[in-house]
């Protein structure tokens, strides 16, 4: 693989040889219309390079001419929005010299970018052997490896590729394990294609044990007040105590090789799966970083290609999963809490067009990986689908996330707290800890266990508690339950998204009047971390 890199990346190095840049090649996907695809490549600076588009037979669908820039020696062109479909070869020339790219074909092309649960490859996860013997009934879900890579100043193409443009086989989606290529991008794309019926492309770009900042560019960190070497020596040094901080931490290093290159791709969505690292380091920050960094990539894809990646670009995202049983520490929940940009669920005013697999119920004591990387993949993927197809190709009454409280009644004399839900409910199990309520000042969590639940209503017992609730949450810890048992699904098995909210009590909003025979509650989402929440 590293003599096949070496000869693919030689015009960057020649500069004036013609050729396609490194994330070009056979058997590759472009995004199909509404958006144009760009392509761009090497050239003698000054040269006319032309761009032919054509059929199998031969039959030329477009022609376009583009100077090569100097002293950069590149050439930038966007191609005309094309139908889905293929096959087709794709030739740049320059005077006598050509050239050829075949098997190309137009549809939708995704970025999944992460730590180690993105990088987990297909040979990781749970009923690999059939899912690696299936990848042959997908050959238009083609997939590309980017290497792990990082540099202290963006780099305009990649430097190294671990996987080029690929038909599915089972070697390479199971290469080894955290390689190439990830399981939860393949299955996502493969959900997807078996939805919308045409060709998916993937692009992986993923590494295991690094944090938010170093995927984020400078511009992004700044956005949230980081300076450049994020105030952390463990992140200037790039070596951290913390096995799961195994990654490079270096701000803005992965985002400048191995994000940057990718900014004139033409893409149709992102998936991310990371935060692990973050439990960690600068926890109560990602509500900040995450969006930033969100919005930061919308922005540079957008600008990167020629405004043909759409500016809201749909970004999809995996919520934490578990790590350890039992554990005291919270640093997982509130994570959990800001990848929502604590509201609890997304898209909302802060992150539109978003979407989020929650995936606390799949935990897996037992996986060879460390619990930290638990097996389960399929879920993940059909969650995330399910939320792209809302989403990003809106879908209209596809019901992609689970049931959320809506309302809260306080029942003075009888010491309940009945809340009204979003969605129809499945109660899995009585967990007399998954909810639990605040009643002082500063905050002594304590339970509130489940005594009914309806169609669309819980009722919580208050003992100790009294009129005095200041806030509730719910599934607010590492391990909240067993594997895909925690307390509320809706009827299509979504989990109910952990939450933390604050209580108000309506009767002090002017114009709102209490229900009778109890006392409102307004829910807020909650952003105070102080008083022991």
């Amino acid at each position: 693989m590293a003599a096949w890199v070496l000869l693919a990346l030689a015009p960057v190095a020649a500069g004036a040889m013609l050729g396609f840049a490194s994330y070009y090649g056979d058997h590759m996907v472009l995004q199909k219309e509404p958006a144009g695809a760009v392509v761009w490549g090497y050239g003698e600076p000054g040269a006319t390079v032309t761009v032919v588009l054509s059929e199998d037979s031969g039959l030329i669908v477009m022609k376009k001419t583009v100077r090569v820039k100097g002293p950069s020696g590149t050439w930038t062109t966007v191609l005309d929005p094309m139908d889905r479909g293929g096959p087709y070869a794709l030739t740049a020339g320059q005077g006598s010299e050509n050239v050829t790219l075949r098997d190309i074909y137009f549809g939708d092309v995704w970025l999944c970018s992460g730590q180690s649960n993105m990088a987990m490859t297909v040979l990781q996860i749970a009923n690999a052997s059939r899912e690696l013997a299936d990848a042959a009934r997908y050959p238009y879900v083609r997939v590309f490896a980017v290497a792990s890579a990082r540099s202290d100043v963006e780099l305009e193409d990649l430097e190294r590729i671990d996987l080029p443009w690929s038909i599915p086989t089972a070697e390479n989606l199971g290469h080894g394990n955290f390689t190439y290529f990830s399981a939860v991008c393949w299955l996502l794309g493969r959900y997807l294609y078996e939805a919308l019926g045409y060709p998916v492309g993937l692009v992986e770009a993923a590494w295991g044990g690094t944090p938010i900042e170093a995927w984020s560019s400078r511009r992004a960190l700044r956005a949230c007040g980081l300076p450049e070497d994020a105030g952390s020596p463990a992140l200037a040094s790039g070596i951290s105590p913390h096995r799961h901080l195994s990654g490079p931490q270096t701000p803005s290093v992965l985002w400048n090789a191995m994000i940057h290159p990718l900014l004139n791709m033409t893409l149709r969505g992102v998936a991310w799966y990371q935060g692990e690292a973050n439990t960690f380091l600068h926890t109560d920050l990602y509500n900040c970083t995450f969006p930033a960094l969100i919005a930061d990539w919308r922005r540079a894809f957008h600008a990167g290609s020629a405004g043909q990646t759409q500016l809201l670009l749909p970004f999809g995202f995996v919520q934490l999963s578990t790590y350890r049983r039992q554990s005291p520490d919270d640093s997982f929940a509130r994570l959990r809490w800001h990848q929502t940009a604590d509201v609890g669920v997304v898209p909302n005013a802060r992150m539109p067009g978003t979407f989020m697999a929650v995936a606390m119920d799949l935990c897996d004591e037992r996986s060879p990986y460390g619990s930290i990387h638990p097996r389960d993949k399929q879920n993940v993927a059909h969650r995330l689908q399910l939320g792209a197809r809302a989403v990003a190709y809106g879908e209209k009454d596809l019901v992609f996330q689970g049931p959320y409280p809506t309302r809260a009644v306080l029942e003075v004399t009888r010491d309940l707290l009945n809340l009204t839900y979003s969605q129809e409910l499945v109660c899995r199990q009585r967990d007399t800890r998954a909810f639990e309520v605040c009643c002082s000042t500063p905050c002594g969590w304590v339970p509130a266990p489940v005594v009914a639940v309806g169609s669309r209503s819980v009722t919580l017992a208050l003992a100790g508690c009294g009129t005095l609730v200041l806030a509730l949450r719910y599934a607010w810890a590492e391990w909240p339950c067993e594997y895909q048992s925690c307390a509320l699904y809706n009827t299509r098995g979504l989990p109910a998204p952990p939450f933390l909210l604050d209580a108000l009590p309506v009767g002090k909003i002017p114009g709102r009047s209490e229900p009778a025979g109890g006392r409102e509650l307004l829910l807020l989402p909650s952003s105070g971390f102080s008083g022991g929440i």
